[in-house]
């Protein structure tokens, strides 16, 4: 295997094919490399979290009525802090505050990024694989910058890219047609690539669900995990960007669906649903409410929540037949 130092890094990935590409992707690079800074910053305060004396929660709930993690407040400081300095984001929306950061509104703020800064925080304290999720949409130059002007669809994403902090930490980027995976040098804080032109295998070996749902879900909803069960293996974190991770590289279906108890779903549509349904859709997968495309859903409110089932195309389409049959 080849050194890392030998490896085309990210930041020379993104000069070469967004920079000289498409007029579309006119400053990504920019917005792209901040990401990837807050990546490194966040990796070391996950990795030093237990010795820092930073586990644990702060007391506070968030906008989504979830209990707040120091890890939590940390990573979404720093990641507004490298997307505002970046000087290509207009705008940030995220999980943990209720109302988007307006950064600046002039030609040079193309972009508008809408972000989970620690997705699955409540492993933190055990030591689990969590991650960071960020959806990237153009703005309309000349428009004012608004909370109504991020609620776009996903569909219309320019990128999307996800962190997962595990046993290495890795990003992954996709624009439309490419999704690529880079993994941190821990020993410069580079992302270097790793994982060229990821595609979701054909052979979908794992299913990944609560199964402590089960007794919740309709009926339609328990003869498709019924069907998967008897099927596939499970596979469950229960950190979302984990879940997905392997399923991309291994094979997979993820699946929270709505339940009784959440009849609009659990996760967020702008912040994990837009970005992850992008980035599977681009490796050849597909995401799905069950009932609709999660690309197509026009969103009506900032921190909206959706069902969510993404992964292997085929299988995808086979349980949403089921639970809308």
């Amino acid at each position: 295997m080849a050194a890392l130092g030998k490896r085309q890094t990210l930041s020379e990935f993104v000069a070469s094919a967004l920079v000289q590409g498409d007029a579309l992707y006119d400053g990504l690079d920019a917005v792209i490399s901040a990401i990837a800074e807050g990546a490194w910053q966040v990796h070391q305060k996950v990795e030093s979290a237990a010795l820092a004396d930073v586990l644990g929660v702060t007391g506070e709930t968030n906008v989504q009525g979830e209990i707040v993690q120091y890890l939590d407040t940390a990573s979404s400081d720093i990641f507004v802090d490298v997307l505002r300095r970046s000087g290509r984001v207009a705008v940030v929306g995220c999980e943990e505050i209720e109302r988007p950061v307006i950064v600046g509104d002039d030609e040079r703020h193309l972009y508008m990024v809408l972000m989970d800064p620690l997705d699955g925080s409540s492993n933190i304290d055990v030591a689990v694989s969590i991650g960071s999720i960020f959806g990237i949409w153009r703005r309309n130059v000349g428009d004012p910058v608004t909370e109504e002007s991020l609620l776009r669809p996903g569909r219309e994403q320019v990128a999307a890219v996800y962190v997962v902090y595990g046993s290495s930490t890795v990003l992954v980027m996709a624009t439309t047609h490419s999704v690529q995976g880079f993994t941190l040098d821990p020993a410069t804080g580079a992302f270097v690539i790793t994982h060229s032109d990821l595609r979701i295998p054909e052979e979908c070996p794992y299913y990944s669900t609560n199964e402590g749902n089960y007794n919740t879900l309709d009926l339609a909803t328990q003869r498709a995990v019924t069907g998967l069960r008897d099927n596939y293996s499970l596979r469950y974190v229960g950190s979302l960007v984990a879940d997905f991770h392997r399923n991309l590289l291994k094979g997979g279906i993820f699946l929270y669906p709505a339940d009784r108890n959440r009849p609009e779903g659990r996760l967020r549509l702008m912040y994990e649903a837009n970005p992850l349904g992008f980035i599977a859709e681009q490796a050849g997968g597909a995401a799905s409410t069950g009932r609709q495309r999660i690309m197509d859903i026009v969103p009506e409110q900032l921190h909206q929540r959706t069902p969510l089932i993404l992964g292997n195309r085929n299988v995808v389409e086979e349980t949403i037949a089921i639970i809308g049959g």
